[in-house]
């Protein structure tokens, strides 16, 4: 089991993400990911949010070993080269360490696509848009032009430098619907789940092994993770976050449950646990000191 952290990008500190990356790294954790939002999902405009790529590039700077990724590039954000241009140059310049996170984005996304003018696809279309997204990168990165489709333009290329890697950095798809499961079957390296329990995860996990075979796609989790070091330690951060309104989807629970937690998840098929850590500053230090080691 490999173990990620997604960074504080809504702290809007570039210093601060970039010290808890190098610390992640130091600390043993296998990933750093940015979230890619122009301002929290459900907050006001006016909320700071650092740019996914452009951090990254900072943090692959400041780091050596740790791999780098997006949870999840939203796919009409930016024009397909574009994407395809930002996430080959940060694969190089990290020497190989990129992981390309990409989705469709959900409804709570509309006010960040009204607040900077870009176009908020319905459902159906999101979705066509994200497979033509998905063919146009795989042909990019693989140092082919992409034709064209019904929502993707032809892109003739050629990315220059291209990725470190031969075919580009590995791209995962997030997302929970069906369909968007078997579409990173089809074309995706991995696939990655939020919030979901073990049980549910190994469902999802069976219908996206369907939909790749013969294809090996990789399965990974992530969620927001709220851990004590014992139980009255969790029960006191367990108050102050209600207390503080965010009463939300958060896994609890002490250090024991948490390893409890990813060997359910690894059982289920997972090959990475990626944790938006609540709590105090020293969260990513206990996970390293008693989680880390029980889960490998």
């Amino acid at each position: 089991m490999k173990v990620g952290v997604v960074l504080p990008l809504f702290s809007g500190d570039p210093q601060k993400v970039v010290d808890a990356a190098v610390e992640a790294e130091g600390l043993g954790f296998d990933g750093v990911f940015a979230f890619d939002h122009f301002f929290p999902p459900g907050g006001a405009p006016d909320r700071p949010a650092l740019e996914a790529f452009t951090t990254l590039g900072a943090v692959a700077a400041a780091t050596e070993r740790v791999r780098l990724g997006t949870l999840v590039a939203r796919a009409s954000l930016r024009p397909v080269g574009l994407l395809a241009k930002s996430a080959a140059w940060l694969d190089a310049a990290s020497s190989g360490r990129l992981i390309l996170g990409i989705g469709t984005g959900d409804p709570i996304d509309r006010p960040e696509h009204q607040a900077y003018g870009i176009p908020m696809l319905d459902k159906a279309a999101r979705r066509v848009h994200l497979e033509e997204t998905l063919a146009a990168l795989e042909a990019l990165f693989a140092g082919r032009p992409y034709p064209g489709g019904t929502m993707v333009p032809e892109l003739l290329g050629p990315l220059r430098p291209p990725p470190a890697r031969p075919g580009g950095p590995p791209v995962w798809v997030g997302g929970q619907a069906e369909p968007v499961i078997r579409l990173a079957g089809r074309w995706a390296d991995g696939w990655n789940g939020w919030g979901l329990s073990p049980e549910s995860f190994a469902g999802r996990v069976a219908l996206l092994r369907e939909a790749a075979e013969p294809r090996q796609v990789e399965a990974t989790w992530a969620g927001i993770v709220l851990v004590g070091a014992d139980r009255a330690e969790l029960a006191a951060l367990s108050e102050r976050r209600r207390a503080r309104g965010l009463d939300d989807e958060a896994w609890m629970g002490t250090a024991e449950d948490l390893v409890d937690l990813m060997r359910g998840l690894a059982s289920a098929g997972a090959t990475w646990t990626i944790m938006v850590l609540a709590g105090p500053p020293d969260r990513r230090a206990l996970v390293a000191e008693r989680v880390l080691p029980a889960v490998r």
